[in-house]
């Protein structure tokens, strides 16, 4: 088997295992993120307990969910959903991922995204959001977990990567993109 044939499998197969065995039905498809979501920030307090009034007094948070493989060149897919705490509103959305490098492995990965002004998450949820390199986005647990920003003052948003037992010691998040889920919105 060829290099390209191997990328190719890996690629199918991740597409084919991104996104979990979701209910045919809209209702249920958002029950099913919004649990997630619940898992995921239930998770990330238990961690690191001073995240949960951070959230709080944010505009708002989102969750995602990715499952991803690698074998030196690698992807992830998934999906989540922004949560606006002034008008209680979710709005689901999508994820992909492009990995390239020394990697080999499957990866069940969450995250916890925080943001810190309204504009920003309008941006977000309307426009997507895309990492494109580590000097736009990082992401680790020591001290107050990662940002996500360009130029200089507060980062507009923090990220926390975690597995689903716990956070994560880092994770690169160059190459992710977000988008709205036309079909659960």
């Amino acid at each position: 088997m060829g290099f390209r044939t191997g990328v190719g499998l890996a690629l199918t197969a991740v597409l084919a295992c991104s996104a979990p065995a979701y209910a045919a039905d809209v209702a249920a498809q958002r029950a099913e993120l919004r649990k997630m979501c619940d898992e995921a920030l239930a998770t990330l307090y238990k961690a690191k307990p001073e995240t949960q009034a951070q959230i709080s007094k944010a505009p708002g948070y989102g969750c995602f969910s990715s499952f991803g493989l690698s074998f030196i060149i690698g992807g992830a897919g998934g999906r989540g959903l922004v949560h606006d705490n002034a008008t209680k509103k979710d709005t689901y959305m999508g994820m992909g991922q492009a990995t390239a490098g020394v990697d080999i492995g499957i990866k069940d990965y969450r995250e916890v995204l925080v943001f810190h002004d309204k504009a920003t998450m309008t941006k977000f949820i309307d426009s997507g959001w895309e990492f494109a390199g580590t000097a736009e986005a990082s992401a680790a647990v020591a001290g107050k977990g990662g940002t996500a920003a360009k130029g200089e003052g507060t980062p507009p948003i923090t990220v926390y990567p975690m597995t689903r037992t716990g956070l994560s010691a880092g994770v690169a998040v160059g190459g992710r993109k977000y988008w709205k889920d036309k079909d659960l919105n």
